[in-house]
């Protein structure tokens, strides 16, 4: 399984899986960065649109644009009704169609270890953000163990799998974050740990939400029925117990950072 490549070709249930952890780190993450509401924004790396909903709900933008290069994933941001007013195309975190200082924020959520360039899709936010303007991130804490499917990683590792990874993991460290920030020439940087709580059903509810996703689901997939019979109870060993009504309880952590484009 090593070196097989992410992908994300089901806007739908990237949304039933990852898109209901996105959104609920999005809403501690918005309440931390604090914008003012009628801001112009970029979503970078926008996927199935989760994080443009949240800021549409919470801070009244006065446009929002989406960028991601799945085409699935910007038809399904597209069709969401709850998007309208956004705008989403296809597009290149590395080089963003944009002139410099068009945006009032730029954002990644859950996306800065998905850029093969952290760096420069870092420095390409802060060329088109204006002076003065804020420049955010959240990325699960994939080497701290935070990832929100990690349980699976896990117990994959110690049967001999590799799952596939994202290209820049080391991006998602905090003082990775912190560098990065930094060598852009930004201001006022601050960077902060972001717990999330998700209560799941039942473990089967647990295992179809983190095996709909392109980071797993293709693992999963060509294993045999008796390796994944296994492979479900080592998983469900690692889980917290049950509680009375069957439901679990899982825990995710991401890393997250601001700053701000320096005014002049």
């Amino acid at each position: 399984m090593s070196g097989q490549v992410i992908r994300f070709q089901d806007g739908e249930a990237y949304d039933r899986g990852m898109g209901v952890w996105s959104r609920i780190a999005a809403d501690i993450f918005l309440d931390w960065v604090n914008p003012d509401d009628g801001l112009r924004w970029i979503d970078v790396g926008c996927g199935s649109g989760a994080f443009t909903e949240a800021v549409i709900q919470r801070h009244a933008p006065a446009e929002i644009i989406g960028i991601d290069p799945a085409e699935s994933q910007i038809a399904f941001a597209r069709a969401r009704a709850s998007t309208k007013q956004a705008s989403f195309q296809i597009g290149d975190a590395m080089a963003l169609p944009f002139e410099d200082g068009r945006f009032d924020a730029a954002v990644m959520a859950l996306v800065i270890f998905f850029v093969p360039d952290p760096v420069k899709g870092v420095a390409e936010m802060t060329r088109v953000v204006r002076p003065g303007g804020i420049v955010a991130t959240y990325a699960w804490d994939m080497a701290g163990g935070g990832f929100p499917f990690h349980p699976i990683q896990a117990e994959l590792r110690a049967r001999g799998i590799t799952p596939p990874a994202p290209p820049s993991v080391g991006a998602s460290d905090r003082d990775a974050m912190h560098t990065i920030w930094t060598n852009a020439g930004m201001e006022a940087i601050e960077s902060r740990q972001i717990d999330v709580t998700r209560t799941f059903a039942d473990f089967d509810d647990f295992w179809r939400c983190s095996t709909i996703t392109g980071s797993i689901g293709p693992t999963v997939a060509g294993m045999t029925a008796e390796d994944l019979a296994s492979l479900r109870t080592g998983v469900r060993a690692r889980l917290p117990a049950a509680a009375a009504d069957g439901s679990i309880t899982w825990r995710a952590r991401a890393n997250a950072i601001k700053g701000r484009v320096p005014a002049g």
